[in-house]
């Protein structure tokens, strides 16, 4: 916005100052008037004005004086003043106004034109003025401004130069420093004062000076640039590399008028390729199997490189790992560290017995240290730092001892020289001192029996033995550099592999049996161990495998497992196998809520064909029944061998149990199909048991129990047949225990009893025989039925005991008969005992003996005993059967063969053993009345019998008219309730001595 220019008008006569205002008034000005003096003094104080026009006379104060004031103040004092009067005669007050600073007069009356044209000169200067004054403020501004940037600046660099990270100086052409920063100072070793001059060269590597030197009189002089590596040898000993760089400084016509430079410190950057340097050289060495003195040597030599000052000795540890004995000291008399360091007070030897690093200022404090210090130091302050040399796994191996002529605390760079050392030589003793443990690893890896593969962290194969070759047929360029999966045979799900590296992951080991592939392809197992080896940071470096191969033993333990699971000759499982299916079975069916069923399989008459053809037709015969029960179930089932010809066989997951009786007379019919034994044909059946879980039971014991009762029942039905178990089988089963227990007591507590039935001569009614029966009177059940006991008895082999108290009691019975004349040893006597030997007596006893000198301790003549036999025990004509016979015929027994016609009823029994009467079954005899075969086959068995010489008991003659159809027929004795039923002995006598009955 542009700024009014104001006029002060000052005139005492107000008629005047509208005058003025009415000349001036359409001049766009700003008119202020005053009617005094001091009115006008106070104007010009609040703001500026372009022209005051000024009334000379005025009262009190005139103009002269407003105007003396104006001037003397040096606000107002830059004011054009002109003077308005009426007259001015006196030149002398013209030239008062003048002096006083007046620009003009104007003398009234004036032209207004004049006054309008002075008025507007006046006018432009002000503005003119004014604008003249905006400038040099806004020019003060700007230098005030530049001024302050320029001091800002210079703080700046100076901040910048001071406490800048390299070392900034500067020196003029004739090598004369400058200036020097903070930094400079500090890497050189000097103080700011201390370089002025020449004195910034003071403390350059006497090796470096001269080089460094030269560059000034060279390649800066004339290229204006230079860069180099140098060494500072500060005042403390401690040498300092820097990197230095210097440009040249010119004035305005291109003179060089100095010189710029900056070095920056690389000390650590130098230490580490040093270093560097130092551990390839030594590894390089190491590899080619240098003595570990000379590696202890370069080590050594590699860190007194580092620094000044510095002398390095490395002690090591002996043998037996007691005594700190010499390695290495590339300065220092071979006796420091030697073997006669003391084990007291030694710097040396606490760092050792610590483990840590120990400085001592001055080892002259320590006698026994003093003898390291170096000979050209005697006098100086000696300090040592003591660093223990480690092993990886932390072990004490040495110690490296550095000894300082400048005592100081050590730095970053110098703990981490003096670690980096230590490490180096500790990687040097144990590599040597592992050296001869690795070469008898080496000889025991190469040959150790057990395949060893060594792998890196990545699982890559890096080493094998002979055995691993020998074992997986790959040699080692072919397996070296290869996974650790090469032997992956694939047997293996991705479990397994899972948990075997979770326990390498977290216990670094793992051991067990697994399956591989040889390098030719074929699969073989192996028990497999894994150790992991770690770096002090748990970092693996290693794997270790090594394995057996365990084929042979998987061979036998297979082998043995089979035979002690399986039967040996029908390759099916055997009863221990069966056992543990049928658990597995059981376990599984009651998960799934479906049924099982358990089925015993006993093959009729085998021990028949088996004693007659021998033991090779037997096996055949087995065999081929078992391959015939196996194609009659599923794949899923299992059939298993108990022993002799007992099979099993277990149906399982079955969702009902009707196909169960299917399967079994599968069996029957293809067991009782005939079997080929070489050139014998012959045929067998079967008789199955069967029982359900979880119907039956639920467990394996009683299900056990209740197919063989159920087999059992199916025997006695009559063979070759089937039989489910029933409630009833049980309780029959438990009652025959009961027996079974209680009949082993029986003889023992005078419980058995012998009753004799009468045998009646037919054609005159005499009783010349009694047949000796045996009776249990149980103090429970009361009187048990002989064909309830004497099963058990020849089960449990008790019928060899209770067979032989029979014939005893029979014996004594008809010793009494005999000293009372009731019988004598003739055929002619009056009574003959007759008593039943079971089969399993001829087998295995020997009472063709026992019985024959019994009788002769007692005196009774053996005629008056006969032996009655069964059909079965002449069956298997055994030779030692007919043998025995013979004898008891020799001592003066008789044989009766009971029982006859029931079974194949052979006529050369008749023939090839020798008998003296045969007992026609009460079968034949109940029927003759009402069935003409029944009385033909009777007619025609007792003719034989007497061609053949032999006589005729009938059995079970209950009425008169059998009696009479037997008599017409011409049997000799009968035998029946129609004569007696069987009696005590005692009761035997009087009937015995009565009169010729058919009652």
């Amino acid at each position: 916005m542009t700024e009014n220019v104001a006029l002060l008008l000052v005139d005492d006569r107000p008629e005047n100052l509208v005058a003025l205002e009415a000349v001036l008034g359409n001049q766009g000005l700003d008119l202020v008037k005053a009617t005094s003096g001091n009115d006008a003094l106070r104007h010009t104080l609040k703001r500026d004005f372009a022209l005051v026009l000024l009334d000379v006379q005025m009262p009190g104060m005139d103009g002269f004086e407003t105007a003396e004031l104006m001037r003397s103040n040096p606000k107002t004092r830059h004011l054009p003043i002109i003077f308005v009067t009426a007259g001015m005669k006196d030149i002398q007050l013209q030239f008062k106004g003048y002096e006083l600073g007046a620009v003009d007069y104007l003398i009234k009356p004036f032209e207004p034109h004049i006054l309008q044209s002075k008025v507007k000169v006046f006018c432009e200067l002000y503005r003119q003025r004014r604008q003249l004054e905006s400038n040099q403020l806004m020019l003060e501004l700007k230098i005030r401004e530049r001024v302050s940037e320029l001091r800002d600046s210079e703080e700046r660099f100076r901040m910048l130069a001071t406490h800048a990270p390299v070392g900034i100086y500067q020196i003029d052409t004739e090598g004369n420093c400058l200036f020097v920063n903070r930094r400079w100072c500090e890497i050189a070793g000097l103080a700011a004062d201390e370089a002025t001059g020449q004195g910034w060269t003071r403390t350059l590597h006497p090796d470096d000076r001269e080089a460094v030197e030269a560059i000034w009189r060279g390649p800066l002089a004339t290229a204006g640039e230079w860069s180099m590596d140098y060494r500072f040898l500060r005042p403390d000993g401690r040498i300092v590399w820097v990197n230095g760089n210097a440009i040249a400084l010119h004035n305005a016509r291109g003179e060089v008028t100095g010189y710029l430079g900056n070095n920056l410190e690389i000390t650590a950057r130098k230490r580490g390729e040093e270093r560097q340097l130092t551990r390839s050289t030594v590894t390089g060495r190491l590899a080619e199997d240098a003595d570990l003195p000379e590696i202890l040597h370069l080590i050594a030599v590699g860190a007194e490189r580092q620094t000044h000052g510095m002398a390095c000795s490395i002690l090591h540890l002996d043998e037996p790992g007691h005594q700190l004995v010499y390695g290495a000291a590339a300065n220092l008399p071979e006796r420091v560290g030697g073997t006669g360091t003391p084990d007291d007070g030694a710097t040396c030897l606490t760092a050792k017995n610590r483990g840590k690093r120990l400085i001592v200022d001055d080892i002259s404090v320590h006698s026994v240290c003093d003898e390291c210090r170096p000979p050209a130091l005697e006098g100086e302050q000696v300090s040592c730092w003591s660093e223990p040399i480690l092993a990886i796994n932390g072990d004490v191996l040495g110690v490296f001892a550095f000894f300082w002529i400048h005592p100081a605390a050590p730095d970053a760079g110098d703990i981490e020289l003096m670690h980096e050392a230590a490490q180096l030589a500790g990687l040097a003793i144990e590599r040597k001192r592992t050296e001869n443990e690795l070469q008898i690893a080496a000889s025991v890896h190469q040959a150790v029996s057990e395949a060893i593969a060594v792998t890196d962290a990545d699982n890559r194969i890096i080493a094998i033995n002979p055995a691993f070759t020998q074992v997986t047929g790959y040699a080692p360029h072919e397996a070296i550099g290869q996974d650790s999966n090469l032997l992956k045979s694939g047997r293996h799900d991705l479990p397994f592999y899972q948990e075997m590296w979770h326990a390498l992951e977290t216990t670094g080991r793992w051991q067990g049996e697994i399956w591989n592939r040889r390098k030719c392809g074929e699969e073989y197992p192996e028990w497999l161990s894994i150790s992991t080896i770690c770096d002090a940071n748990g970092k693996v470096l290693r794997r270790i495998a090594m394995s057996s191969d365990i084929t042979e033993k998987k061979r036998n333990e297979e082998t043995i497992w089979r035979q002690a699971n399986y039967d040996s000759l029908t390759d099916l499982p055997n009863r221990r196998l069966f056992r543990d299916r049928l658990q597995q079975e059981l376990l599984k069916a009651q998960r799934a809520g479906l049924a099982v069923a358990l089925l015993f399989v006993d093959l009729d008459r085998f021990k028949e064909v088996n004693d007659t053809l021998g033991h090779h037709s037997g096996d055949i015969l087995l065999i081929e029944a078992a391959r015939r029960v196996c194609d009659c179930v599923r794949a899923t089932d299992t059939v298993a061998r108990l022993g002799g010809d007992e099979f099993t066989v277990i149906m399982s997951d079955l969702a009902d149990t009707d196909r169960v009786g299917e399967v079994a007379q599968a069996m029957l019919q293809a067991l009782s199909a005939k079997f080929t034994l070489g050139a014998e044909t012959v045929y067998v059946s079967a008789s199955i048991g069967i029982t359900i879980y979880p119907s039956d039971a639920d467990n394996v014991e009683s299900l056990l129990k209740h197919a063989d009762q159920a087999m059992y029942a199916a025997k006695e039905q009559g063979r070759n047949r089937f039989s489910y178990f029933t409630a009833s089988m049980q309780a029959a089963a438990q009652t025959r225990l009961l027996l079974s227990n209680d009949l082993r007591n029986a003889i023992a507590a005078g419980q058995l009893e012998v009753h004799l039935q009468p045998i009646v001569e037919l054609a005159t009614g005499r009783i010349m025989k009694a047949e000796a029966l045996l009776r249990w009177r149980h103090p429970t059940h009361g009187m048990v039925e002989p064909a309830q006991f004497i099963p058990i008895a020849e089960e449990t082999g008790l019928i060899n005991e209770i067979g032989d108290w029979v014939f005893r009691e029979s014996a004594r019975t008809a010793k009494r008969w005999y000293d009372l004349g009731l019988l004598d040893a003739s055929d002619d006597g009056l009574i003959q005992i007759s008593v039943n030997k079971s089969p399993r007596q001829f087998f295995s006893g020997n009472t063709h003996e026992t019985w024959v000198d019994y009788l002769n301790e007692i005196g009774l003549p053996a005629r008056c005993i006969a032996i009655e036999i069964t059909e079965g025990l002449l069956l298997d004509d055994r030779p030692e059967v007919a043998a025995k016979l013979r004898q008891f015929r020799a001592a003066g027994f008789r044989v009766s063969l009971d029982d006859f016609g029931t079974g194949y009823s052979a006529m050369s029994y008749l023939k090839r053993f020798p008998l003296d009467f045969i007992k026609i079954d009460q079968s034949f005899v109940r029927d003759m009345a009402t069935d003409h075969d029944d009385q033909a086959i009777v007619e025609a068995i007792v003719v034989m019998a007497h061609k053949l010489g032999l006589q005729v008991i009938a059995e079970g003659i209950e009425t008169q008219e059998q009696c009479e159809l037997l008599k017409a027929a011409g049997c000799d004795y009968g035998q029946g309730y129609l004569f007696a039923r069987p009696m005590p002995a005692a009761e035997m006598v009087p009937i015995s001595a009565a009169a010729p009955t058919g009652n």
